[in-house]
């Protein structure tokens, strides 16, 4: 008798449905059954707010955790910079795969890269974390932008850079990867990937999250065989700085932990995690940024220390009185 399919629920996005198309083809693989998407619709989905405005916590996951809890669907992928650093309860996350490429990246007209942006360029980004670290840069090259806060798809932000109305847009590398046809989507426009020593991605950019109910023993324990320990360690760690800074996934606050590697040349052995924080006005006018280099966790747990222990040094440094929004 052929089991019946596990049932996936995800976004309706275009790139929530080819992130959780990626994950469905592995756990088919993993385990041999079917598996089927089910789309739903989130608040973040339907609300034409800001996310600055609608808080940002959680509203793009909301409406997933309820149908996991009400056995509309088994399991729930996630980009894991949308879940509340808060566990839930009852769901657990059973998998972080392998991360992909966490930069942001500027699209723009005109051949332009972030060092040519011309004075006065306008910038589409909804995200008060990339519009501290813009005006920062800009501020430190005499330069004055003004970033436009924008919403939409990817397809839908390329197309004001395309119409003339913006000179450029910032987005995730990770979503124009998991997308594909990137050439297509860009056409005649130019592509710049931002070094992370000039914005700091938000806390697990680049990386999944598979969620599904601790009640399921069997499905935790399938699921748990698409899981990447180092990328759990780093995502861990930088969430845990987000959750000790007692900020919202819409704060300006970006963290990224690379993991270092002794001697490249030969077998990349991972020795340690170099965490890094930064958190700023929106005007780019302050910004705390720190760092801190430790054994790569073993643990949670050691993971976890790793945030709290970066976030307090930032908070003795008066992180708190940049961000505005605090969760509560």
């Amino acid at each position: 008798m052929t089991e019946r399919a596990l049932r996936l629920g995800t976004r309706r996005s275009k790139l929530a449905m080819a992130q959780s198309g990626h994950v469905a083809d592995a756990v088919r693989r993993l385990t041999g059954r079917p598996v089927e998407l089910v789309e739903i619709t989130t608040y973040g989905d339907t609300s034409r707010e800001h996310l600055a405005q609608i808080g940002g916590t959680g509203v793009f996951v909301a409406a997933l955790r309820d149908a996991l809890l009400a056995d509309e669907v088994d399991f729930a992928v996630h980009s894991l910079k949308d879940l509340p650093t808060t566990p839930h309860p009852d769901l657990v996350l059973a998998a972080i795969p392998e991360r992909e490429d966490p930069r942001d990246v500027l699209i723009a007209r005109d051949g332009l890269t972030l060092d040519r942006l011309p004075q006065g360029a306008r910038v589409g980004t909804g995200s008060p974390r990339r519009m501290a670290q813009l005006h920062a840069y800009a501020r430190s090259h005499g330069l004055e932008i003004t970033c436009v806060p924008i919403r939409g798809n990817i397809d839908t932000r390329i197309g004001y850079v395309r119409k003339g109305e913006l000179d450029a847009v910032v987005l995730a590398a990770a979503g124009l990867n998991r997308i594909g046809g990137t050439e297509e989507l860009i056409g005649s426009l130019s592509l710049d990937h931002l070094s992370v020593d000039t914005v700091l991605p938000a806390p697990g950019q680049g990386a999944l999250a598979i969620e599904c109910p601790a009640s399921n023993a069997a499905l935790v324990t399938a699921l748990g065989a698409l899981d990447d320990p180092l990328t759990r360690a780093a995502v861990t760690a930088e969430r845990s700085l987000l959750a000790a800074l007692e900020a919202g996934c819409s704060a300006p606050v970006g963290a990224l932990a690379d993991l270092l590697a002794d001697d490249p040349g030969h077998g990349q052995v991972v020795t340690e995690m170099r965490l890094r924080g930064v958190v700023g006005t929106t005007d780019g006018s302050t910004l705390v940024q720190l760092s801190t280099t430790g054994p790569v966790p073993t643990s949670h747990d050691e993971a976890m220390a790793l945030g709290r222990e970066l976030a307090d040094e930032m908070l003795a440094k008066g992180a708190a009185g940049l961000m505005g929004e605090r969760a509560l």
